[in-house]
């Protein structure tokens, strides 16, 4: 199973429960009423899944490759309907770790990371989490605090370094986000650091447009590294369902996302968000959220993701 141990994996399949009952519950309850895969079927098919949010272009792909599939390989039992509907589901996503180790560095350090996402997705406590697997794996962090206009948000930001064995560098509220994040990188640079997280602002109180801050800050962290930032990843609430997708468009165009992170996917029947953004978006998904914990949020490994979704032990 890769990466995820049994307690892991036990995690993310509890994790999953509402997403499971929304499409292969239903699967499960279509197939009983039915004896062959038929266009009847399928139709039916295509309801659940556009129903679980999966998305109409990864909708359409999926139903008609079971189409193709029944026909080619001369499925016809409904009660098979499951093994290819498995099939399928995995063979959507875009990139994936796939059992590859996802806390890979380069070896000229420091790792830059930026997250981004729109206020109340998870955004901070996610950054915290990602922190935690950092230390944990031996890694020197450092965050940088520039989402700076939200009062709270670098108590709770200091909360969760303290919590991961992070270090933060933060400044006065409403100062230039890009400062800090300019400081925060000269800082891990000149200590040593192994990986900066650099945590954004998901709103302005300001006349500043958030995506021209976004820039911004890309701008003048690749000042002191052309790379710089080597990963931006876009923090999504599974719950809002398509909202999501229009929040990875707008963020992917004006930041130049690398990659998402999905949470809150124990709380909503509609993970299948997940499927539509990695299909529509061509981004892999590089970790999701199954829990409030530190230990809560984990690479996402499609095999393992599938397999929990379907209920595996």
């Amino acid at each position: 199973m890769g990466f995820f141990d049994k307690i892991g994996f036990s995690k993310l399949r509890d994790g999953l429960s509402k997403t499971r009952e929304g499409i292969v519950g239903k699967v499960a309850r279509l197939v009983t009423t039915k004896s062959k895969i038929d266009d009847v079927t399928l139709e039916q098919l295509e309801e659940i899944l556009i129903g679980a949010d999966v998305g109409v272009a990864a909708t359409l792909d999926i139903v008609d490759s079971i189409r193709k599939r029944a026909k080619e390989e001369r499925y016809a039992d409904a009660a098979e309907l499951n093994t290819l509907l498995h099939d399928e589901i995995q063979r959507q996503f875009a990139g994936g770790t796939d059992d590859t180790d996802p806390f890979h560095v380069p070896s000229e350090k420091p790792f830059v990371i930026m997250v981004v996402g729109i206020n109340g997705v998870g955004k901070t406590t996610s950054i915290g989490k990602l922190a935690n697997i950092y230390t944990k794996a031996g890694k020197k962090v450092v965050i940088g605090s520039a989402d700076t206009f939200r009062a709270a948000a670098n108590e709770q930001l200091e909360i969760w370094a303290k919590r991961a064995g992070a270090e933060i560098i933060r400044q006065v509220h409403g100062a230039d986000p890009a400062a800090v994040a300019f400081d925060t990188v000269k800082s891990a640079i000149a200590t040593g650091a192994d990986v900066v997280i650099i945590d954004t602002a998901g709103r302005l109180h300001t006349k500043v447009n958030l995506m021209e801050e976004l820039k911004k800050i890309r701008r003048v962290i690749a000042k002191q590294n052309e790379a710089f930032p080597h990963e931006v990843l876009l923090v999504i609430d599974a719950s809002t369902g398509q909202n999501g997708m229009q929040q990875a468009k707008q963020f992917s165009a004006a930041s130049g996302v690398t990659g998402l992170v999905l949470t809150k996917l124990d709380g909503t029947a509609k993970g299948g968000i997940v499927l539509a953004i990695s299909k529509e978006m061509n981004l892999p998904i590089k970790f999701i959220g199954v829990g409030e914990q530190i230990d809560d949020l984990q690479p996402f490994d499609r095999k393992a993701f599938v397999e929990a979704l379907f209920g595996a032990t």
